[in-house]
């Protein structure tokens, strides 16, 4: 009896240490680490319904008319936004902005409308066209005198451009286009560059492939897109102080779309605060722009 009793009395204190030993392991967490990991599994619960409430979100197609000087910026933007955004198909309309604010004033469908000028800009505000207080003058550039990698030219900087053989320039309704016609005024030489062989290009996509192609001596375009094909073009000069009346100024704003819905027009307004963000803005610098602040 004496040796049932002992058993008995031993498997009890086991059993006590044996609890004592399990509390002890489950108390060694600090109150940090509680902390953290409370924090890591709030932060993993939020992205999961941050991506749920994406994936859940109604589906809507945007219209968004860009200079073509912005393509490239604009489709790595467009594939960022769509990672978080996926229900949202971007469709662009890259082109002189010209050409951009003549669809928009002869009814083409777009919600967002991105020109490399304030000119186009401000006739379809004052046209009744764009939402005013949504402008923002979002990015500014440079204007350069290009020419293809290894060929030769006479041709040293602007004041001096009337000694190629032929250019390439845009359109005056082109904003590249007018712009060069400004430095040109101002720098006094217009009647000089007026008597050259000119190819007038639709856009400065058009005058960058021209030069690209040495169908060009020389050519006006964005420092941009001379930075975008570095393999076939070289930059000779930028436009010079002063020689431009006003900065080189990229506006974007909300076109009232009178054909779109509640679920497009906020998607809308949602990708036009995407582009005024922090990742955005870093996409634009990459690829030269700078910040209009």
């Amino acid at each position: 009896m004496k040796r049932k009793l002992s058993s008995i009395l031993l498997i009890l204190v086991l059993s006590i240490v044996m609890l004592n030993g399990c509390s002890s392991k489950s108390d060694n967490t600090t109150p940090e680490e509680t902390t953290t990991q409370a924090a890591t599994e709030a932060e993993t619960e939020s992205e999961g319904e941050t991506e749920t409430e994406a994936a859940n979100a109604p589906e809507a197609e945007i219209y968004v008319f860009i200079a073509a000087s912005l393509s490239n910026a604009m489709t790595e933007i467009q594939e960022m936004y769509n990672q978080t955004n996926p229900n949202v198909t971007i469709l662009y309309n890259a082109d002189s902005s010209g050409t951009l604010q003549t669809q928009i004033e002869e009814g083409a469908e777009c919600d967002i409308f991105f020109s490399a000028a304030m000119k186009q800009m401000t006739a379809l505000q004052e046209g009744g066209y764009v939402e005013a207080d949504s402008i923002d003058k979002l990015l500014e550039n440079k204007v350069v005198l290009i020419k293809p990698v290894g060929q030769e030219t006479k041709v040293t900087g602007f004041e001096n451009i009337f000694e190629a053989k032929n250019i390439a320039l845009a359109g005056v309704d082109v904003p590249v286009g007018a712009y060069a016609r400004e430095i040109f005024t101002n720098l006094g030489i217009s009647d000089k560059v007026d008597t050259m062989e000119i190819n007038e290009g639709a856009n400065v996509t058009a005058v960058l492939a021209a030069v690209s192609e040495a169908s060009n001596e020389v050519g006006v375009v964005y420092a941009t897109d001379a930075n975008s094909v570095k393999d076939s073009v070289e930059i000779i000069a930028t436009a010079p102080e002063g020689s431009l009346n006003t900065p080189v100024v990229y506006p974007v704003g909300l076109v009232k779309n009178a054909d779109a819905d509640d679920t497009q027009s906020k998607a809308a307004k949602d990708f036009l605060e995407y582009l005024t963000s922090a990742d955005a803005l870093a996409v634009f610098e990459k690829y030269g722009f700078s910040i209009n602040e």
